[in-house]
């Protein structure tokens, strides 16, 4: 998905995850913002990416569960999701996610809020994982 929509790791350091996907078209719904599936994927991946620098080695996280909030319209010409770890635990972390559309001048909008809770599992391969490219 990161991928899909452009996303790029912008910072990245113990409980904590900045990442940042451009606009385009194809990120964008009928009136010109951000879609809020693309809002909601970013700050996702950015909660579980800050979750994972806090897990043991070998290991893997998933989402159990979000909650997002959609403030305002994203528009601009980059959205940028901030990820931060509220509490670290063995089996479940708890991330927050702020949000933001940045316009050309760099200038930030809050736009989204995400709760996230994530699980950490032993690595190992999905169904199918093995036969994607």
């Amino acid at each position: 998905m990161m991928a899909t929509i452009g996303a790029s790791i912008a910072r990245l350091v113990p409980g904590e995850c900045v990442l940042e996907a451009p606009f385009s078209s194809a990120v964008s719904q009928q009136h010109g913002a951000f879609h809020g599936g693309v809002t909601a994927s970013l700050a996702d991946s950015a909660a579980g990416y800050a979750a994972k620098t806090l897990m043991p080695a070998g290991s893997d996280v998933l989402a159990t569960g979000f909650s997002v909030s959609l403030l305002r319209p994203a528009v601009g010409s980059l959205l940028r999701a901030k990820a931060t770890v509220l509490k670290p635990g063995k089996t479940l972390t708890v991330s927050t996610v702020e949000v933001f559309a940045v316009d050309d001048a760099g200038k930030e909008t809050f736009i989204a809020t995400m709760q996230q809770t994530s699980i950490c599992i032993a690595r190992r391969p999905f169904q199918g994982e093995a036969s994607r490219a």
